[in-house]
């Protein structure tokens, strides 16, 4: 699969992702602090699904009806960087299908996936 990983992705789970075979452009080796608008429009350059820790792509995907291949909003307060990135990459193994065009949200034990946008 394609992701675009924002700049709040720890690096642990960009190298977790690509050791899986997945494409993964981090937008922190890129260019660090360019607005969440340009990440998106990124992301949908790329066909690729958008992995963050930051609500604020909540209010670009709902409020403001910005077009996106997916977001997966990570919720892993607390959690080592190496759990992390175990979790993230069991969820994409094992819900692959769904994640595409969605909005989901992840936390350590649960995950969110809305299509409506």
């Amino acid at each position: 699969m394609n992701f675009v990983a924002d700049e709040s992705v720890d690096r642990q789970i960009v190298d977790k992702l690509r050791e899986d075979g997945h494409s993964v452009i981090n937008v922190a080796d890129l260019d660090p602090g360019i607005p969440d608008d340009d990440v998106l429009r990124l992301a949908n350059e790329k066909s690729a699904i958008l992995i963050t820790a930051d609500k604020d792509f909540g209010e670009l995907v709902f409020r403001q009806a910005l077009a996106t291949h997916g977001v997966l909003l990570i919720r892993f307060a607390g959690l080592s960087q190496s759990r992390k990135a175990e979790i993230l990459s069991s969820v994409i193994r094992k819900r692959a299908s769904e994640i595409s065009n969605a909005f989901s949200v992840v936390t350590p034990g649960t995950i969110r996936i809305r299509y409506k946008f």
